[in-house]
């Protein structure tokens, strides 16, 4: 077995670590340091969960890999993991898929809380052309009442960049709760479902692209994406075994959180 020492270490690890690097400078330069600091922690959290999932299960991963983008609202595409090894049973998928949308929330909830608490309650400003209106979900919407109570009318949160991030992080979690292919709500249907999981699939991205047709045609890039990989799921070793009555109940609960987190109209330019 090749001895572990701190050069070869860096050496496997050297994208890893640029990649995070550019994507902490990338979400700097759109929002700042706090967004930078808030948003790279709910990511690294999201992709830890998957990571140290895998590493109980015993299933060959990747380090997290952070995707930079220069560009603004978010800075990032967000972060992956690669699985390279097979996945034993039912247990192990779900557990896989879960954990990490459950810790990057963990995460994401007090960043809206906190992030609210610091930020501005104003008018909306008459010339909108520079205004960039979010899409609430249910979730943050409710959060919002709870920390700001209910705004008169004709204002508007403008939020702290961690209350942004915050935002970002729910974004994030509703996109991997999506019940499609090898999406983490993927992961938790076949492990639910089984091979009949196809057929929710099919569901999913139906409404998925209806909704990017007829609501919000900036889904459009990732409706093509699910709809040339989002179809079949790999199937674990054990195929037989089926899950216990509490992770059944969880994964109703991830349903609910990916219904209360997903808002069809993000962004309001």
């Amino acid at each position: 077995m090749e001895q572990l020492t701190p050069a070869n270490f860096f050496g496997k690890a050297r994208i890893h670590i640029l990649l995070f690097i550019a994507t902490f400078l990338t979400t700097y330069y759109v929002n700042g340091l706090w967004y930078s600091i808030t948003i790279m922690t709910i990511l690294l959290s999201h992709e830890l969960g998957h990571f140290f999932m895998c590493r109980k299960y015993h299933v060959a991963a990747t380090m997290p890999y952070f995707l930079p983008l220069p560009f603004p609202p978010f800075g990032t595409f967000g972060a992956v993991i690669k699985m390279k090894g097979l996945i034993p049973d039912k247990k192990a998928l779900f557990d896989i898929g879960a954990t990490g949308p459950l810790v990057g929330l963990s995460f994401s909830i007090p960043a809206i809380i906190v992030g609210l608490i610091l930020s501005d309650v104003r008018p909306v400003p008459s010339d909108a052309s520079e205004y960039l209106g979010l899409g609430e979900p249910i979730l943050f919407s409710f959060i919002a009442k709870l920390v700001l109570g209910t705004l008169p009318e004709g204002m508007d949160i403008y939020l702290h960049p961690v209350a942004f991030a915050g935002w970002a992080g729910l974004f994030v979690t509703a996109l991997n709760l999506l019940p499609i292919g090898q999406l983490d709500g993927g992961h938790v249907m076949y492990a639910l479902l089984g091979k009949k999981s196809t057929i929710v699939y099919r569901f999913g991205i139906f409404i998925f692209c209806v909704i990017a047709i007829l609501l919000y045609p900036g889904w459009m890039v990732f409706a093509i994406l699910l709809l040339i990989f989002g179809f079949k799921h790999p199937a674990p070793t054990d195929e037989t075994t089926t899950l216990d009555p509490k992770r059944r109940m969880l994964g109703i609960i991830l349903f609910i959180i990916f219904l209360v987190s997903f808002t069809p109209v993000p962004l309001k330019l």
